[in-house]
């Protein structure tokens, strides 16, 4: 195998059936061209929702996207926005109401990183990181809630009156060094997902996030390039000794904005084969 190879670790993933429990839903995902965004608003599909597919840069992999969700049966709409730019969030929420009438899902997923050590990091990375990965969370949940707000709850659609689940990251938690504009960002959203959910828990706007780990995406398999480096580099951060597959947090991000997770409100579901259970403490003792 060349040194610039990449390896690709097997799919451990069990197979799971996706229900038809978003059937006729509406859903805005972020960043939904590649990655975490795209398996999101793929698996809102199977469940039977519309989508609208949001990019930034990678236009032909927002249309694959869009291809996807309508082999399933399901409209979609691709919409170049820059989530840190407030016009172009509030031209997106416009689009979403003149493509599908309503909103009743919103998946702020859009993060970026921009690596480096904080003496060396300067102040347009730290900048960038912030605006997309925090701020744009903000402006997309602040439009989504209005919508929500003016809409009401219809039961014949869903018991809550709007659903937010917000991407993060297991850095909301664990320090990253090299990554302090990324963790700052991820720690900052996960208390302003707290705050907001407090906020609109009585008009039934259901808010939650979940926080992936190690997945199978170019970000973390790129620097894979043999099975010693996965094991030595990945696997010895998880304690369940298998890389994420975006699916396993789509599944999870389905279930969040369905009415089966009612009650479920201002929580983090953590996504990580236990790399939050803090392994290095495993053969400690």
């Amino acid at each position: 195998m060349s040194s610039d190879a990449v390896y690709s670790p097997p799919n451990e993933m069990p197979p799971v059936r996706i229900h038809k429990v978003l059937d006729g839903q509406k859903a805005l995902v972020t960043g939904a061209s590649k990655g975490l965004g795209q398996a999101a608003a793929i698996a809102l599909a199977e469940a039977g929702a519309d989508v609208l597919v949001n990019y930034y840069s990678d236009e032909q992999g927002a249309h694959h996207t869009v291809e996807e969700i309508r082999k399933r049966g399901r409209n979609a709409v691709a919409f170049k926005a820059d989530v840190a730019q407030e016009n172009q969030v509030l031209a997106m929420f416009d689009q979403m109401v003149e493509s599908f009438g309503r909103l009743d899902i919103c998946i702020p997923n859009s993060a970026l990183q921009l690596n480096a050590r904080v003496d060396e990091m300067t102040i347009a990375q730290w900048q960038r990181v912030i605006g997309v990965n925090l701020t744009g969370v903000f402006l997309c949940c602040r439009e989504a809630v209005k919508l929500f707000k003016r809409q009401g709850i219809d039961r014949s659609i869903s018991y809550a009156c709007g659903k937010l689940v917000l991407m993060s990251s297991v850095h909301d938690i664990i320090p990253w060094a090299g990554h302090a504009n990324y963790a700052a960002a991820k720690g900052g959203l996960m208390l302003f997902m707290k705050s907001l959910a407090q906020e609109v828990a009585a008009l039934r706007i259901r808010v939650n996030a979940v926080s992936p780990g190690a997945i199978r995406t170019p970000m973390n398999v790129e620097k894979l390039t043999s099975p010693e480096i996965f094991q030595e580099t990945l696997l010895k951060l998880i304690p369940n000794k298998r890389i994420g597959e975006p699916e396993d947090v789509s599944r999870a991000v389905v279930w969040l904005v369905s009415d089966e997770s009612d009650y479920v409100h201002g929580t983090t579901l953590y996504i990580d084969g236990g790399m939050t259970l803090y392994p290095g403490f495993i053969d400690a003792g």
